[in-house]
């Protein structure tokens, strides 16, 4: 069976592409699809982009929000789900989470270390980590803080089920071999 990602978003961007060149198969699911509860696709991992938070440039959270029921079911299946900042100042953005989680908007580069042993220790490796472009923190979260920027969590990680939700801040795409392990790792299932 293929390896499969689902792409919140509205249209086909960069990053789409970047995971078809990484070997991964991309369907995007728009907001409407998101939310519909008839809507069944069959991913390995869904992955939700920087910026998902910001009424300006997305119709994300509304969905996600009316889908965190079926992400919850699609974490303990075994799918996991890839989550950037929302790119906006605002406390309940991460309420569609199956944990809580607070981000602080603010953009800068910093300098990124990775926890070695958790499965975002790659996330950065195509990058100089002393100066990755980040749009903010997680000064609070039930998860494991995998990386750090400037001593604050930039990446989370929290296994919930059989799947594993990263959340990041990094406003760069993920490496090569961390978006092909963790799209592998996961289970494809219902969505």
């Amino acid at each position: 069976m293929s390896v499969r990602a689902g792409f919140a978003g509205e249209t086909r961007q960069h990053f789409t592409r970047f995971i078809e060149d990484c070997g991964i198969a991309c369907e995007v699911v728009t907001p409407h699809m998101l939310a519909a509860p008839f809507y069944r696709g069959s991913f390995n991992c869904l992955i939700v982009p920087t910026g998902f938070g910001n009424p300006k440039y997305s119709k994300l959270l509304p969905a996600l929000r009316a889908a965190s029921p079926r992400i919850l079911k699609f974490l303990e299946n075994g799918g996991n789900l890839l989550v950037y900042g929302a790119a906006i100042d605002n406390p309940s953005a991460y309420d569609w989470l199956p944990f809580p989680v607070t981000y602080r908007h603010e953009c800068h580069p910093r300098k990124i270390t990775c926890n070695a042993s958790g499965i975002s220790e790659t996330i950065v490796e195509d990058y100089d980590i002393d100066r990755i472009e980040c749009d903010g923190c997680f000064p609070e979260h039930d998860g494991d803080a995998a990386g750090l920027g400037e001593g604050e969590a930039v990446v989370i990680e929290k296994h919930v089920g059989k799947g594993c939700v990263v959340v990041t801040s990094i406003h760069e795409f993920p490496s090569r071999k961390f978006i092909d392990r963790f799209c592998r790792l996961g289970t494809q299932t219902l969505f």
